[in-house]
């Protein structure tokens, strides 16, 4: 039986390339890579936004706010199998004023509304592989001021997020292992990047879904 994965993020799930601002090809970006190391038993979906935060509303994009539209994308692509959930580099800009734990607080939301979800197999709740992103690299000058902090921030993101999976009981997995933020513009991946994170997520993906 066909395996639904649903991967819920941001720019990096997207698949922004910060070479030149457009989106990398399907099979660039990390979970057409993961759908490829994957097989043809399994349908994984992409569902990244460019500045999608976790629960923080966006004042100058206020559709952004991961929470609005997560409970809407559980249902219209139900059954789902796995929800793997990537957010909160977004979370780290100074416009949002909030700690790293205030941001896994913030994935927590989520993480509890997939459960009490009946997105999944037999109106049941999917399950949830969690992932921390990796810290970002320099800023450049005039993006700077946007991500003033943001660094020490991004840095500590895997040790709240590993809280937040242990206490809601689902996978985690932390992306710094093998990946790392682009020198270009200090918050997006190189193609590289993309294709060791698809490639280490597939076991990880197989054993949570047996």
């Amino acid at each position: 039986m066909l395996k639904t994965i649903l991967c819920y993020g941001d720019s990096n799930t997207w698949g922004f390339n910060p070479a030149n601002g457009l989106r990398y090809d399907y099979n660039e970006r990390w979970p057409g890579v993961l759908r490829v190391a994957l097989g043809h038993s399994y349908a994984v979906i992409e569902e990244g936004l460019p500045g999608r935060t976790t629960v923080f509303q966006d004042p100058l994009e206020p559709y952004k706010c991961g929470k609005d539209y997560l409970m809407p994308c559980l249902q219209s692509n139900s059954p789902v199998d796995l929800v793997i959930l990537m957010l909160g580099t977004n979370d780290i800009q100074a416009r949002y004023n909030v700690s790293p734990l205030e941001i896994s607080l913030g994935l927590g939301v989520l993480v509890e509304m997939i459960q009490r979800s009946t997105a999944g197999p037999n109106g049941t709740a999917p399950d949830i592989l969690l992932l921390a992103p990796p810290p970002i690299a320099t800023i450049p000058d005039e993006w700077a001021e946007s991500f003033a902090g943001g660094l020490e921030k991004s840095r500590r993101l895997a040790e709240y997020y590993q809280r937040i999976a242990g206490e809601y009981q689902c996978e985690f997995f932390d992306t710094a292992q093998c990946v790392t933020s682009s020198e270009v513009d200090g918050v997006h991946w190189e193609a590289s990047e993309h294709q060791k994170l698809g490639k280490a997520l597939a076991p990880l993906v197989r054993l949570l879904t047996e």
